[in-house]
């Protein structure tokens, strides 16, 4: 099954290849779109993914992961023309409606793929690789940006599609690694998945704690540390070149499993999970923008090398065939943690960013008790 990492590794890497990503929002607002727009659409589309994510795992199962994967990317290569095409509010849209078709159907078949690929011994070695690759095609295409595109988002656009055609194209070499059945999957099946995951209260503790770890980086990492760097009065050139290196540090992910065999189980939980906590209280109390900085830059390394270490953990912990529903179910569970504590962050940024910054230090800590519980506890 090694061909079936090397493609994976490929179309992360070209899916990461997103052009315009440091534009995304001028691109749409040159189409006529306001800010209050984009965020309708953004969460609309939220919510369909969140209904999408179990039909979709029960869609996977009953199809087979590797067509399943050809059908996504090949959604995906049409939703980056519509992208490359769109001009006005109902195009972007359609765009992001695919999106969420394709985001559903993704969740938990690409690291099911790579889960049964690979020995699982070596799975968190794979995971981090994986996520090496999709943060590897990120920095390139962003050098390229800041290089060559720079004001021409057309072409940002055009170039986001051609790399996504080649993902679409890598996905057809794929061979199925979870054989179809001929009998479809039963109501009774379903629901048996759904009683193993919610009676599993060990797998329901690590999916909060994921979701309060992946929330708390999404968050800050995405949408919180832009203000604070102007608060502390970064310009806009340094703010480009910290996200670049906030970017560049997702590569990292490929140590990842060199990190925790290093760490032990306790003491990735307590090394990583505390930086969380750690950058948290950072951004807390700091005015000083090396310490912003280097708050957000911790955060994001940690995030890099805790998330393939959990991934791996979760896999482990699902024992049923059907693997695409349980991960679905997961998926939807932890997306639902993300929404409540996403409408959170927002609230206490209104207010203040530092009482933003120490809801996500607070949470963080109570993932990592969470964590170290499951850590200390007998499998």
């Amino acid at each position: 099954m090694k061909k079936n990492l090397i493609l994976m590794y490929c179309i992360a890497f070209l899916q990461g290849m997103v052009f315009y990503g440091p534009i995304a929002t001028l691109y749409r607002q040159a189409q006529g779109l306001s800010v209050f727009d984009i965020t309708l659409i953004e969460s609309l589309c939220l919510a369909l993914s969140v209904l999408l994510e179990i039909p979709w795992g029960v869609l996977a199962d009953r199809l087979g992961y590797r067509r399943t994967m050809i059908i996504c990317c090949g959604l995906y290569f049409v939703s980056k023309i519509i992208f490359w095409q769109a001009d006005g509010f109902a195009d972007f849209l359609v765009e992001r409606v695919l999106l969420s078709v394709v985001i559903a159907g993704m969740s938990g078949v690409d690291t099911t793929i790579l889960y049964l690929s690979s020995h699982p011994e070596n799975s968190q070695r794979v995971f981090g690789m994986y996520d090496a690759m999709g943060m590897a095609g990120l920095v390139l295409a962003t050098l390229i940006f800041s290089i060559w595109v720079q004001d021409n988002y057309r072409l940002a656009a055009f170039l986001t599609m051609i790399s996504y055609g080649l993902a679409g194209l890598c996905a057809l070499g794929l061979k199925e690694v979870h054989p179809v059945k001929q009998s479809s999957i039963s109501q009774s099946s379903f629901g048996q998945v759904i009683k193993e995951v919610v009676g599993n209260k060990k797998l329901l503790l690590l999916l909060l704690a994921m979701a309060l770890l992946s929330e708390t980086h999404q968050t800050i990492t995405t949408f919180l540390n832009q203000p604070k760097y102007l608060e502390c009065g970064l310009g806009e050139s340094m703010i480009g070149w910290v996200y670049l290196v906030s970017t560049g540090l997702g590569i990292a992910g490929a140590l990842s499993v060199i990190v925790t065999r290093h760490l032990k189980k306790l003491g990735t939980v307590i090394i990583l999970g505390g930086s969380y906590v750690i950058a948290c209280w950072l951004l807390t109390l700091t005015d000083k923008a090396t310490v912003a900085i280097f708050g957000i830059l911790l955060l994001r390394l940690a995030h890099t090398f805790f998330q393939p270490y959990l991934r791996q953990c979760e896999n482990t912990m699902i024992q049923t065939s059907q693997r695409a529903t349980a991960l679905s179910v997961n998926a939807m569970g932890m997306d639902g943690v993300a929404i409540m504590t996403n409408l959170i962050f927002g609230a206490f940024a209104k207010v203040n960013l530092g009482i933003a910054f120490l809801f996500g230090a607070m949470i963080s800590l109570l993932s990592v008790v969470l964590l170290s519980y499951l850590a200390f506890s007998k499998k």
